[in-house]
């Protein structure tokens, strides 16, 4: 799905901004997500992604201050789904806490009454720049990005900037059950789009192993 917005900020010249909100990775990417892993949140165990082989799951670069959008659980429970959220500092340094303070201001300020997600949370960490997780390397990497444009550079804090780097918080990442790179979403792309794309891709692959046995 795209947009073509078309400004003209004082000038005869137009600046045309195209926003894909849902790209298809590149096909024949090397290597899987299962060579990687990240440490939970609470900092008593890291976890392989390998453990999630055979299903499909989420990557959500996940500001704590606010509840993430989720695709509902329900629905994608006969395919196998696991949404992943990672906290991240660099995009209008929007989460300065620590780890433990992200899950206090969940569980107590926002949206408080003893939340807890239901989804697993890893440590703080950077998904672009010099220190980003390696993972994020790999997804970025097997995804066209979803802007032409990064942002204000005065809101993003990494260097070096790249092309395919993340623009916001709440970009997602799909990854099929083989551990490969599906599709990637623009920050803005509604939930309920997110949703219909990822149950459209579950019954296209569902319907195309059925028809092989």
């Amino acid at each position: 799905t795209s947009t073509t917005c078309e400004f003209s900020p004082g000038s005869n010249r137009s600046l045309m901004l195209v926003l894909l909100f849902q790209t298809d990775c590149y096909r024949g990417v090397s290597g899987t997500i299962y060579e990687y892993g990240a440490l939970t949140i609470d900092g008593e165990e890291y976890i392989p992604f390998k453990k999630y082989a055979g299903k499909y799951v989420l990557f959500v670069n996940y500001v704590g201050k606010t509840l993430p959008p989720s695709p509902g659980a329900e629905e994608f429970e006969p395919f196998g789904l696991v949404i992943l959220g990672f906290p991240c500092n660099q995009f209008g340094k929007q989460e300065p806490g620590d780890n433990s303070e992200i899950l206090s201001t969940l569980r107590y300020v926002r949206p408080g009454g003893g939340f807890i997600p239901n989804f697993q949370l890893f440590e703080k960490g950077d998904v672009n720049g010099e220190k980003e997780q390696k993972f994020y390397t790999f997804l970025k990497n097997a995804c066209p990005p979803t802007s032409e444009l990064l942002g204000s550079p005065s809101r993003l804090f990494w260097e070096p900037m790249k092309v395919h780097d993340i623009r916001w918080n709440f970009e997602k990442f799909l990854v099929g059950p083989d551990g490969v790179p599906v599709m990637r979403w623009y920050h803005r792309t509604t939930i309920n789009t997110v949703k219909l794309d990822i149950l459209a891709y579950m019954r296209r692959r569902a319907a195309l192993e059925a028809k092989r046995q």
